[in-house]
């Protein structure tokens, strides 16, 4: 992460808003089994425009790094809820494949595609995801169970593909797709919560691997490449909010099984509504 014309004081407040971002991220990644990258992104981006990162690096350093810390976190918040016995273990056993299938497919994509994308599927999907828990029916199903053809591969295939492209654990898509299948919110969160394992391992992997070509395609290569960053995941970003995000993923565990679906259902749209306002107003900014 680059710090050039930073001072001190500005390098420590920095630092403690990663610290704390940190532990936000992994209490959500509990509570709502989405891996904390829909905290991280819109945050990271934050940090790295204070920091001076370029716009044309920016929102892939952003999704890379929260890829990374998603991984101990998600790992954390599986364990947990397994020992609850939550997680349809049946439904990982159909999407595993394709789920990383699609990870690998959005990594490749990330290595080419402009900065805009990034932020549009962040957006169109927080967005259309918010209007349906916020307008959520009991009748609002694609059916009474789950799929177990080819529907549920292509299913896996998308989770992996978008959740790369925005920097999240997948929980996010797991969630509506299996309440829109009339599964329990808890239970859906608590499967999400071993999806994020899937989609963070190998989704940080590829943004390392497409970051490293990143500088060599702009003319400007030292203000474009990022110090202390392997590829698109900044070493700066991952060990300051990592820590945290381990101590506060269980405490999100603990919240989710308290609430009642439709609180749980409500928060989650909340949440999701404002991050992707936070890109529109980057979109229309150009910031």
């Amino acid at each position: 992460m680059a710090i050039a014309g930073l001072g001190a004081a500005e390098l420590v407040e920095l630092a403690l808003l990663l610290v704390l971002v940190g532990a936000a991220s992994g209490f959500l990644a509990g509570i709502f089994g989405i891996g904390g990258g829909a905290v991280l992104v819109p945050v990271f981006y934050e940090c790295f425009r204070l920091a001076g990162v370029p716009l044309e690096v920016r929102m892939p350093l952003c999704i890379g790094t929260s890829l990374a810390i998603i991984i101990p976190t998600s790992i954390a918040s599986f364990r947990a809820h397994y020992k609850r016995g939550a997680v349809d273990m049946e439904i990982l056993k159909l999407w595993w494949l394709p789920v990383v299938i699609g990870v690998i497919a959005g990594s490749v994509t990330a290595r080419y595609a402009p900065e805009r994308l990034f932020k549009i599927v962040f957006v169109c999907v927080a967005w259309s995801a918010a209007v349906r828990l916020f307008l959520a029916r009991d009748n609002w199903k694609f059916g009474d169970v789950m799929p177990t053809g080819p529907l549920m591969r292509v299913y896996g295939f998308f989770i992996g593909l978008l959740s790369t492209l925005m920097g999240v654990g997948g929980g996010l898509f797991a969630n509506l797709l299996m309440t829109f299948y009339g599964r329990p919110i808890h239970q859906a969160v608590a499967t999400s919560s071993a999806l994020a394992v899937l989609i963070s391992i190998p989704g940080a992997i590829g943004y390392v691997y497409a970051g490293w070509p990143a500088a060599a395609r702009f003319p400007d290569v030292a203000a474009l490449q990022p110090p202390l960053a392997l590829g698109y995941v900044s070493l700066i970003g991952a060990i300051l909010a990592m820590p945290t995000t381990l101590l506060t993923a269980p405490l999100g565990v603990k919240a989710a099984h308290a609430l009642s679906k439709r609180q749980l259902e409500v928060a989650f749209a909340c949440y999701l509504f404002v991050v992707g306002g936070r890109f529109v107003v980057s979109l229309l900014s150009g910031q």
